[in-house]
């Protein structure tokens, strides 16, 4: 879908992204704030943030209850909801073209009037308690907030963020919404049919009751090497694991579309170098690679399933596949077909407003980056084998890691598949 982009940056401190989509017929919204886990008060009030994300439609200024709201809100087929990561927590709506207006000016009432009460607190409490031990019992789940604390973010698992919700009051709620929700913290994309509705947007959201404030900085962790670490869970059948490579500084654009393709030759298809092979062996069912940028840091993170029985040969073919690519053994074929399966996915991800703006939301709402839909190809058509193989091997110079796993199995196990991998950082 064609659409066009501009950055507005409203009189009482907010910015955010107004994406034109002529024609469209639903209207898609995000509202972030750096609110998140890393902002809360203190430590042992960890689930701050998570919980006041549940209190957010709840009772406001105009609805005595979450029930009320979202009876109105919901009326004519719109959609809404809330989420809470370590840096944000980000409102997001997608409603019928007809009734933007009346959407857009619901969200100023659940987010710029909040009326939290203990009723609900005690509820929401609960149910964050439900929420996150549902999580204990998923091995991803459990398994990557242990590999960021391992590495040396400043950040709690399931099971320690369940023993805080006791201590979380409504005066923390309210505490933390009164100091994360403020203007110049506020970030927002706003897509659909903009054309001609552009300066009553902008009116509307300048009406936002909330005080200036500031825009959070994130927060910057010191990384280092890990031991390898098992969780050992004996109803685990085989083994979950992930295993993260972290650099202290953000990698550019064009190394990221480098890092992109080159996750796809290892491991994005039944014919790729790591995850093919493996599958075309029968030795694991799933597995996956990705590079991450966020504020000061990149992550190459690899993660799957393997049997224990077949681990290690798994993990062998994960060594030597990479020892090709620091040696630079990465043909020009490979090369050109993950640049064409990139173009044509990047074409696939335009086909709804909420998935265009959704391309946009991650820069953005990191570090404020607007990046250029349509100049994508062109970057992609330009990755060059170099910086290729030159990006790939900052992370076993320069980064930290740690392997982690989640299994029935005994500690000897990961830390035999982790002497695998050693190897590849001998070059340090």
């Amino acid at each position: 879908m064609q659409h066009k982009t501009t950055e507005v940056r409203l009189k009482n401190g907010a910015r955010g992204l107004l994406i034109d989509v002529p024609g469209a017929t639903v209207m898609s919204f995000q509202f972030q704030f750096r609110a998140g886990n890393r902002f809360v008060q203190s430590q042992d009030k960890y689930e701050t943030a998570h919980i006041m994300e549940h209190l957010a439609f709840g009772a406001n200024s105009e609805f005595k209850s979450e029930h009320a709201y979202e009876a109105d809100f919901t009326k004519n087929g719109a959609y809404h909801n809330a989420y809470t990561s370590d840096l944000s927590m980000v409102y997001i709506a997608d409603c019928a073209d007809f009734e933007w207006e009346r959407i857009l000016r619901l969200q100023q009432v659940a987010i710029c009037s909040p009326k939290f009460n203990n009723r609900e607190l005690e509820a929401e409490k609960g149910n964050v308690r439900s929420e996150l031990t549902g999580y204990l019992n998923n091995h991803n789940r459990v398994l990557w907030p242990k590999v960021q604390q391992l590495l040396g973010e400043d950040v709690y698992t399931f099971w320690q963020r369940i023993q805080t919700i006791n201590n979380v009051t409504l005066a923390d709620i309210k505490e933390h919404y009164a100091r994360t929700h403020t203007a110049k913290n506020l970030r927002f994309i706003i897509a659909g049919k903009i054309d001609g509705r552009k300066s009553q947007i902008v009116r509307m959201l300048e009406s936002w009751d909330l005080e200036t404030g500031e825009r959070f900085a994130a927060p910057v962790d010191e990384y280092s090497d890990a031991n390898p670490t098992l969780i050992r869970r004996k109803e685990a059948s085989n083994l979950t694991f992930a295993w993260s490579m972290v650099l202290p500084y953000e990698i550019s654009e064009e190394e990221t579309d480098a890092m992109d393709c080159l996750n796809h030759i290892l491991t994005g298809t039944m014919h790729s170098r790591i995850y093919g092979a493996a599958r075309k062996r029968g030795l694991a069912y799933g597995m996956f690679s990705d590079t991450g940028v966020a504020a000061g840091t990149t992550g190459w993170d690899f993660g799957g399933q393997v049997n224990l029985e077949t681990s290690e040969d798994l993990f062998k073919i994960i060594n030597r596949e990479l020892k090709k690519v620091v040696d630079g053994d990465i043909s020009d074929e490979e090369i050109e077909s993950a640049k064409s399966y990139a173009i044509g996915r990047h074409q696939m991800g335009a086909q709804t407003v909420a998935q265009i703006s959704s391309f946009y939301t991650g820069r953005y709402f990191t570090d404020g980056t607007v990046k250029s839909y349509d100049k994508v190809p062109e970057s992609i058509k330009t990755i060059s084998k170099d910086c290729m193989i030159d990006t790939a091997r900052q992370f076993f110079t320069k980064g930290s890691w740690v392997l982690a796993g989640v299994s029935s199995g005994e500690k000897e196990d990961i830390v035999n598949l982790s002497d695998r991998l050693a190897p590849l950082f001998e070059t340090r």
